[in-house]
């Protein structure tokens, strides 16, 4: 409307009268009224669009010039809406291989294991039926079969001497309330006192003598434990890596062997040579877990020397002195063995450690 207007403006002849003065036209009055609504129209729009604001998610972008068609127009949301739909797919699908990833290692690794455990049971189960050969170290065999036998004994002396300090504490705790008794019988009974006296006298003496036994005999008890429960038991658990490791190489020693028996095509070469670096990398294992176990037991044999030496001298001469009634003796080996004695009480933490 407004085009139509203005166009009509420009074109449209203005006459002059003679004095020099515009006249006076039919039409501008109609064409001045139009102006004005014209204005007033534009100006309420205008503050409609102050007042409101525009919506930034439905900013329209004009592709052409004025007049363009509406064809040319692309909306924002829409393009924003593109965008995060291409982050949120980008980041989908890294999800995704980054998942399908560790599902394939996963898979690998459980199909190497089904495969290695499968050829280690067939392996056992040949050795078992006598039909699959094994590679034996007699030597190493040998010396791992003393081991064992030499720990289930040196069990069972632990297991004896911890049954004779539980009996030998007993009696010195009913030795301990003897005594106490007859010093208490001794106050109460004027015609029994000196009997009493001495009977008491002897039982705590014996009773103090039970206690520095018993600090002797449960250091012997510590050490044997040491020495049975995690020296003994540490060479052990290598030398069941080394049987693991002698089962898994005789199995792929044999696989190597059924194969290299075979026809010698291009499938069964490829495979013949991926058995060849299974082969090679459980040989190197074997060797370096049977060089371990050679050296473990060489020390363990060592420190059992050294161990046993000491306390087995400790409880017989603490055995000794305590039956000979030699106190000064008995406190000098312990001494000689640098063993402290707890005093009465130390068994109950204090009460910053109940804290």
């Amino acid at each position: 409307m407004t085009d139509s207007i203005m166009s009509k403006a420009a074109t449209m002849e203005i006459p002059i009268n003679s004095n020099g003065d515009t006249g006076t036209l039919p039409e501008d009055d109609s064409l001045e009224q139009a102006a004005k609504l014209q204005w007033s129209l534009d100006e309420k729009d205008l503050q409609q669009v102050m007042v409101s604001g525009p919506n930034l998610n439905e900013t329209s972008i004009v592709s052409g010039g004025y007049g363009g068609t509406a064809e040319g127009i692309i909306a924002t949301s829409s393009i924003k809406g593109s965008n995060m739909h291409h982050s949120s797919s980008s980041s989908s699908m890294t999800a995704e291989e980054t998942t399908r990833g560790v599902a394939v290692e996963k898979l690998e690794t459980m199909r190497k294991w089904g495969l290695n455990t499968y050829k280690c049971t067939k392996q056992m189960i040949s050795e078992r039926f006598g039909r699959g050969s094994r590679t034996v170290d007699l030597e190493l065999e040998a010396q791992i079969e003393v081991l064992r036998d030499t720990k289930r004994k040196y069990e069972s002396v632990l297991r004896l001497a911890r049954a004779l300090t539980n009996h030998f504490y007993n009696m010195v705790q009913t030795q301990h309330a003897l005594g106490d008794t007859f010093a208490d019988l001794s106050q109460k009974s004027p015609e029994l006192r000196d009997e009493f006296g001495y009977n008491a006298e002897t039982q705590k003496l014996l009773c103090k003598n039970g206690e520095t036994l018993l600090g002797a005999i449960n250091f012997f008890v510590s050490s044997i434990n040491t020495l049975v429960n995690k020296t003994m038991e540490d060479t052990l658990m290598t030398i069941k890596m080394y049987e693991n490791a002698r089962l898994e190489f005789d199995a792929y020693r044999s696989d190597l062997e059924e194969l290299s028996m075979g026809p010698r095509d291009a499938v069964t070469m490829a495979r013949i040579d991926a058995a060849q670096q299974q082969y090679q990398v459980h040989k190197e294992k074997y060797e370096r877990l049977r060089s371990d176990v050679t050296i473990k037991l060489k020390f363990l044999e060592e420190n059992k020397v050294k161990v046993m030496h000491k306390q087995l001298l400790l409880f017989h001469n603490a055995i000794s002195a305590y039956f000979a009634g030699n106190q000064q003796q008995l406190e000098q080996t312990l001494k000689q063995f640098n063993i402290k004695l707890r005093p009465p009480g130390a068994d109950k933490p204090s009460w910053l450690e109940e804290q």
